[in-house]
Order: C-alpha cells, then structure tokens, then sequence
C-alpha cells in the first residue's frame, strides 16, 4: 500500500504478554476471556509491531517494540519471544537494514514501545539502535517519562530513551504538528501525557496508528480500557472522538498489539464501533 507518497509495510518486532485484567480494566475476566484467552499466569497473547514507511529519500520506523537487551527474568515475566519475529528480521526481509532508517516516531517511551530505540554494545554501553536516525517525541511526554509517578514508573526504563538524549539523536514536538511530509501527530493524554499517534494520509487514504489508545481489536468496544492508562475517562472521550471521525472518513486502523486482524477501516452501529473492511499491506 502507498499512502502520501511512502510504502508501507508491517514489522513485526516479536511475541510478548500481559496480565488480561490490566489490559481490559474493569471488564470482568469472563467477558473478555471470550475473545483474548489467558494463559496459567493470567497474561494474554499480543504483539510488537511497528509500521514501516518508506519514500524515495526517507525510511521511517513508527515505534521500535522491545528490543533485546532484557535479562532471562525479565523475558519470563513479560513472556518475550523473539524466535519467530524481531526487528532486526523483519526489517532484513524487507532489504532494510537499521543504517538506513532516517526517522523512528516514537509514540510514547513505555518500554514495550521504546525498548528497540536502543541497544547494549559489546563494551556495556548503551547506543541508539538506528544511529543515522531522529528520534521523535513529544516534549511534554519526555518530560514526564524523566519523572513518571508512581504509578506508572515501572513502564519507562530511562536506558531506553536518555542514550538518544546524549547522542543528540531525539528531537522534541510541541503538540500535533506535521512532522514529515504526510505525517501528521495527533496527541493524547489518557493513557500517558502527550502520547502521540502519526496520521498518514493523501487524497485517497488515511491510516492511523493506534498505539495504546486502541492496542488490540477487543479495545473497539468503548469500556474496554486498560488498568495502565492513567487516565481512563480521557481515554474514553478520546476513543469516541477518534473512532466516530475514522468512521465518517473511512481511515484505515493500524493496531500495534493485536496478534490477528490488525488493519481495517471500522464502522459505527449505534452506540458500538466495529471492524469493517480488512486490508492486507503488500509487501
């Protein structure tokens, strides 16, 4: 598929889970076990993946998934696998190698989003992963991944993003801004401040990248919101503004952990939004 000029293309960057309850929130385990199946330790199957554009002078990554820099223990607990897809991989399939990104849009800096921007060298050191690109991310978000609450600080590792910040490779925006040519930054603030989602759109099509505003298809459903976002009431009005306005104008949603249908325009039914018309990326 093109759209405003770039190619895109699906990277999946690997296979992790987490917990069911804190990924749906207050909805009760029997309801939405029906859909998203847990396993012994309660997690459910998801997915890292990050959207792939490419033009004739830009390779740009939309978020980076986890990387590979985490210990036995920790690979446990978040059930990572990487055996059957990661980064590195996917981008090799496509002929890309992680010289030739010019651009990683980074949603927010939670680690299942950031964790790829950087990498363990031999010596100890941590790098940016893709050291020709710029890194974008929201300034008000990076302030507060500096000094995330309680509540929340167990989702940022500050070895994900403050090795950027000491190449000089992370570049701040100020609000929703066209950040490259066809991609456009819309910001929310109910999962996280300042979470940002890119718009790629021309005259003919608009993709959106959901991030963690719509992480799975089961988040369609409007009380489906995850015990992780801060803000649950925020992300509930912006859930219906987003998903009425993609409705009336027929954008494409591309879902960030689903493991199964992850692209698709959606229709509105009364008070409900539902998954329309599925649309494979060709490669």
């Amino acid at each position: 598929m093109k759209v405003a000029g770039y190619t895109l293309h699906a990277v999946e960057n690997g296979e992790f889970a987490l917990d069911g309850g804190a990924m749906f929130g207050v909805v009760p385990r029997p309801l939405w076990e029906r859909t998203n199946p847990a396993d012994p330790k309660n997690r459910i199957d998801m997915r890292l993946r990050s959207l792939l554009l490419r033009s004739a002078d830009r390779t740009v990554l939309i978020d980076a998934g986890m990387g590979a820099k985490w210990s036995g223990k920790q690979r446990d607990i978040y059930r990572l696998d990487l055996s059957r897809s990661s980064t590195s991989g996917s981008l090799g399939a496509l002929g890309v190698s992680f010289e030739d990104v010019t651009d990683v849009i980074l949603t927010h800096l939670h680690f299942d989003h950031a964790g790829g921007s950087t990498v363990r060298l031999e010596d100890g050191t941590l790098a940016p992963a893709f050291p020709r690109a710029t890194y974008w991310i929201q300034a008000e978000h990076l302030e507060w991944a500096k000094a995330p609450s309680e509540r929340d600080g167990a989702s940022f590792a500050p070895d994900d993003f403050l090795p950027l910040l000491d190449a000089g490779r992370l570049r701040t925006v100020e609000g929703e801004a066209e950040i490259l040519p066809g991609v456009r930054v819309l910001v929310f603030h109910g999962h996280t401040p300042a979470m940002q989602l890119p718009l790629i759109r021309d005259e003919e099509n608009t993709v959106f990248y959901c991030a963690d505003l719509i992480p799975m298809h089961s988040h369609l459903r409007l009380p489906y919101i995850m015990g992780y976002d801060l803000r649950p009431l925020v992300t509930l009005r912006e859930k219906k503004q987003i998903l009425a306005r993609a409705s009336k104008e027929g954008w494409l949603l591309f879902l960030e952990h689903e493991p199964w249908r992850w692209l698709f325009t959606v229709k509105q039914e009364g008070g409900r939004f539902l998954a329309a018309k599925e649309i494979p990326l060709a490669d």
